[in-house]
């Protein structure tokens, strides 16, 4: 493959074919209830299930692969990454039975860290973020002799990646727009390529997160945003302050628009993934249906639109926050405070009062001797389950009624 010239056609299939043994081909799934909800047909792309949790095993397999036909991976391979790619890397050196590297931060997810060991990679901790990371890796990588394997701005990678879009088209021909997370633009690359040289007609949508968000203004004006330092968002998987150059290639070409979405909106979505597939994505996997949810993405009434959740490799504190988190601001959960005279029997009163509304409570705290709490008086702290913001209303409205004073601690 020419490293100048993006891969045709043919060299897509060849690349998924070299890979079959290696990669799933994941499920396709059309949603029901998403279609009902949206008004619109809609498949989800569940790369969430693909082995090491994420669709970067496809291209590092890929890269692996090629470097081991040319000769140059005799002293093995390095990585640096956080997370996905790692373990991409980590499982497609293994099955090569080539020694792996990868350097991460020192703060990376210890289960990250210890998924890199177990299959088989040498971790190195070096500095506290991926900047400070691929100085380390670069340095390693000279003095080992190891091939470096870039996360996304490498043909062969991309060429990698582009099996999620064929498997798509394959599995759907009449896909007519495909909802794809974008960092540093490796897999919608591989994706575009490997819809529209089939399909020029079908559209092509990047979705970033807000906080770090390169790409915002590319389509508009061919320019990379700049990134803080301090940038943060959960959507860690696309958190890319300078997408690649080759990449930028296929962007400026195949890719019909790039839009945005917030950690709020994120944190909804992979509430909504779970209930929908009953699988867990990742911050950086849900942001194209994060997109839907907010309306950012027209759909056509009659043909299916695809959404492709990329990774479901989750911090487990973190997926717990973002239920939560998700459950709160569709409005199926609450913390109400209520001012009531500290006395016997007033808790057991609020609690008749929730359960009249069918609603279940998670939790009761108690606050007295708090300046904003009146000698005498209590506060009391319930987290309450319900169905949504007018079961809420309603609540709140029977409190008033009562002559209790009560107010949503979760309420925008």
């Amino acid at each position: 493959m020419d490293a100048g010239i993006a891969p045709d056609l043919a060299a897509l299939h060849d690349a998924r074919a070299r890979i079959a043994d290696a990669v799933l081909q994941t499920p396709l799934w059309a949603n029901d209830p998403l279609s009902r909800e949206f008004g619109a047909p809609i498949h989800i792309k569940l790369e969430n299930l693909q082995r090491t949790g994420s669709f970067k095993l496809r291209g590092a397999s890929h890269k692996i692969g090629c470097l081991l036909r040319s000769g140059q991976a005799a002293n093995g391979v390095i990585a640096v990454s956080a997370g996905n790619h790692a373990q991409g890397v980590a499982r497609a050196a293994m099955v090569a039975g080539l020694p792996a590297t990868v350097v991460m931060p020192a703060n990376a997810p210890l289960t990250k860290i210890e998924s890199c060991k177990s299959l088989g990679a040498e971790v190195v901790l070096f500095g506290s973020n991926l900047e400070e990371a691929r100085v380390e890796t670069d340095r390693l990588a000279r003095e080992r002799g190891l091939a470096f394997i870039h996360p996304y701005d490498d043909w062969e990678i991309v060429a990698g990646q582009a099996g999620v879009g064929l498997e798509i088209l394959e599995a759907l021909p009449s896909a007519a727009q495909i909802v794809v997370p974008l960092g540093g633009g490796g897999l919608i690359s591989g994706i575009a390529l490997a819809a529209k040289l089939q399909r020029p007609d079908i559209r092509v949508v990047g979705v970033q997160a807000d906080a770090v968000a390169p790409w915002r203004h590319f389509l508009a004006d061919g320019g990379i945003d700049a990134i803080p330092p301090d940038a943060h968002t959960i959507a860690d998987g696309i958190k890319v302050k300078l997408p690649g150059l080759l990449t930028r290639q296929v962007v400026a070409r195949h890719v019909d628009a790039i839009v945005t979405v917030d950690d709020n909106a994120i944190a909804e979505a992979m509430v909504t993934l779970l209930e929908r597939t009953r699988t867990i994505g990742e911050g950086a996997g849900v942001v194209g249906l994060a997109a839907l949810m907010r309306g950012l993405i027209p759909l056509p009434p009659e043909a299916p639109t695809v959404i492709v959740i990329s990774g479901g490799n989750a911090d487990m504190t973190l997926v717990g926050r973002s239920i939560d988190y998700g459950l709160a601001s569709s409005g199926r959960l609450m913390s109400v405070a209520v001012l009531t005279p500290d006395s016997p029997g007033r808790l057991a009163t609020l609690l008749g009062l929730v359960a009249e509304h069918g609603m279940n409570v998670r939790h009761v705290e108690h606050r007295r001797g708090e300046l904003h709490v009146p000698v005498g008086m209590t506060e009391i702290i319930l987290q309450i389950e319900t169905r949504d913001f007018t079961h809420q209303r309603e609540l709140l409205e029977h409190f008033a009624r009562q002559g209790l004073a009560a107010r949503n601690l979760l309420a925008p």
